[in-house]
């Protein structure tokens, strides 16, 4: 059986955000999820189209790439600690969040022809597959399970940390980042662990269903963009390194 108190793996779904207080208001249903996530999720395709579309025009795209990366992490920030703001801080997520998709997902189209859109169709196949393996309880959500999970992940982010900082000093870790067996291996695993997060993702967000206030389906929305984004661009990642190697 699956605890019912714990933290997942995603920090958007920890305990900390989660804090809400029990009124006999409108509660958040799966259908109000699903809808969010599903505008989400075109507010991201748009910015990403528009930016694709500078490119294909040979605009420099650059500053629309790094400001929608720094405007996201600002957005989560703020989503994280004023969760009544959700309702306006997901969305400027999403179109944030597309900005930088945008110049990441042109720049891999202008190498690897196709690449962006088997990398979409990938993340997508793996979120139905993880859904399935939720729901039919294939895969059941343990302590040790998520424990796993969470220490994954913190470890990665910690890498990718290590390595961001290391940049900028000019230091590259080309274990990381490299074409090498080992890289490509450590990318294989961040995509595994960002593709099993979405299970933890899943299990917390159905339990909140009909106790938490309306607004968190925006904040549930935020979540899963914020694992979803990760997943495509661990694939995205590790499909460039193979193309490169191969």
């Amino acid at each position: 059986m699956v605890n019912l108190n714990y933290s997942t793996s995603n920090p958007v779904f920890s305990g900390y955000i989660w804090k809400y207080k029990r009124s006999s208001a409108s509660k958040m249903t799966l259908n109000g999820v699903i809808l969010k996530s599903l505008f989400s999720i075109f507010l991201v395709g748009l910015t990403t189209w528009y930016v694709w579309d500078l490119v294909n025009k040979g605009i420099d795209v650059q500053y629309y790439t790094y400001g929608g990366m720094i405007a996201a992490v600002i957005f989560s920030i703020l989503t994280s600690y004023k969760k009544k703001w959700s309702p306006i801080t997901t969305p400027l997520y999403a179109l944030s969040k597309g900005l930088f998709l945008g110049g990441i997902s042109a720049y891999a189209e202008a190498k690897f022809e196709g690449m962006p859109m088997r990398a979409v169709s990938v993340t997508l196949l793996t979120f139905l597959i993880m859904l399935l393996l939720y729901k039919a309880e294939i895969v059941v959500v343990t302590k040790r399970f998520r424990s796993v999970i969470i220490t994954a992940i913190i470890t990665i982010m910690t890498i990718y940390i290590i390595n961001w900082i290391l940049n900028l000093f000019g230091i590259n870790l080309p274990y990381i980042y490299g074409t090498s067996w080992f890289a490509i291996g450590f990318n294989i695993i961040a995509t595994i662990v960002a593709s099993f997060s979405l299970l933890l993702d899943f299990d917390f967000i159905d339990r909140k269903l009909g106790k938490a206030p309306k607004f968190y389906e925006w904040v549930a929305t935020w979540g899963l963009l914020v694992t979803l984004i990760w997943l495509y661009v661990e694939v995205l990642r590790l499909m460039k390194k193979l193309a490169i190697r191969f």
